[in-house]
């Protein structure tokens, strides 16, 4: 079902075709450093290349619903969700606010206003909290997770940016600091979820912003992408300590995990932007392929052995690029969805079965969550 009068019909074709390649490309570790020669050449002619229509049921991704945001502008950056209370949570870089949708009536439910450039929202059910980031102003805001009431605050330093729970230990992770900051290095910071004190900090030594973080519970690993200096830093959760760095092969964006064949996806976002496979013990490179535009989302989709990626931030168009996983070490870029203008921020919620996608207003058409559900 579609609602919302321009993304109603802006979304026709979005049901209707996908975009595939003539040809899948695929890549292994073997010949890596031609291959990127190659990419490079061939990415600067993509758009140029003629794409095949195929019908909505040979899509990996089909639209199924469109929630309308009224009245928000600008755009969006991440998402998070409430699996038992059917809500989703979007935060709205430019109007200072993390929007509410009730995933269940497919509808939007409030605004929860005064952010200063909010970048993540946490929610944690088994704390009944919801822990809100935002960048200009170093605040770690969190409220109660069924009222959303405000409870408390937490002061960190500016440029505060990514944000992950660990359920194991109670702990909230921030990213934070860099020349946003007047640091010289960043930092990630472990905050104690249950009484919101900061505990202490990992210090990655770059200056930069840490792009992403991400932890391998299995393996109390934690990766930091650390874009400017195009590295990869990988910290022991339990003493704090790097164990391991590598180079990347572009600056690095999101990612995500295949914690069981020990993968790390990586999406890079300078020319010619990449999704690159790393095996996440050893830092080795095991594939990489074509992508396109600035990706702010990456997501593993183990039951369909997919990897997203949605980009679409500052472009005209927006699209979901996803790779079939064929084995840990052979990876297929089977085509892109289309999504729309500055489309960049997306979540997986494997529990829901549903992709969703924040489309920021554009011309006539207000702001929405797009909801794609996974073909076979």
């Amino acid at each position: 079902m579609l609602s919302g009068g321009g993304w109603a019909r802006h979304n026709l074709s979005l049901r209707t075709v996908w975009h595939g390649p003539k040809e899948a490309a695929s890549s292994g570790a073997r010949g890596k450093n031609s291959m990127r020669k190659c990419l490079a050449l061939g990415l600067a002619v993509l758009g140029a290349l003629a794409l095949h229509a195929y019908p909505q049921e040979k899509a990996p991704l089909q639209l199924v619903q469109t929630i309308p945001l009224p009245s928000v502008q600008g755009r969006f950056d991440h998402l998070d969700v409430d699996v038992e209370g059917k809500r989703l949570f979007v935060v709205a870089v430019e109007s200072g606010s993390t929007e509410v949708v009730d995933l269940a009536a497919g509808k939007w439910t409030r605004s929860i206003p005064g952010f200063k450039t909010p970048t993540e929202p946490v929610y944690v059910p088994q704390l009944n909290k919801l822990f809100v980031v935002s960048r200009d102003d170093g605040m770690v805001r969190v409220f109660r997770g069924d009222s959303l009431d405000l409870v408390d605050s937490l002061k960190l330093e500016l440029g505060a940016n990514r944000a992950f729970y660990d359920p194991a230990t109670q702990y909230l992770y921030v990213g934070y600091g860099g020349h946003l900051a007047g640091f010289d290095y960043c930092r990630v910071g472990l905050i104690d979820a249950r009484n919101d004190k900061l505990l202490g900090d990992i210090v990655v030594n770059y200056e930069s912003q840490s792009s992403q973080i991400l932890m391998d519970n299995a393996t109390r690993r934690i990766f930091v992408a650390v874009p400017e200096h195009r590295r990869m830093d990988v910290f022991d959760a339990k003493d704090r300590q790097l164990v391991l760095s590598w180079a990347t092969g572009g600056e690095g964006g999101d990612m995500a995990l295949d914690r069981t064949h020990h993968r790390l996806f990586l999406a890079t976002r300078n020319a010619p932007q990449m999704m690159i496979v790393y095996d996440s013990e050893s830092g080795r490179e095991v594939a990489s392929l074509p992508a396109e535009g600035r990706m702010n989302g990456v997501y593993y989709d183990a039951g369909h052995q997919r990897i997203y990626v949605t980009c679409g931030r500052e472009l005209p168009a927006g699209f979901v690029f996803v790779y079939q996983q064929k084995d840990p070490d052979h990876y297929e870029f089977t085509g892109k969805v289309p999504t729309g203008p500055g489309a960049g921020t997306s979540f997986w919620v494997p529990a829901l079965n549903r992709f969703y996608v924040a489309a920021p207003a554009h011309e006539k058409q207000e702001a929405a969550v797009l909801v794609f559900e996974p073909q076979p």
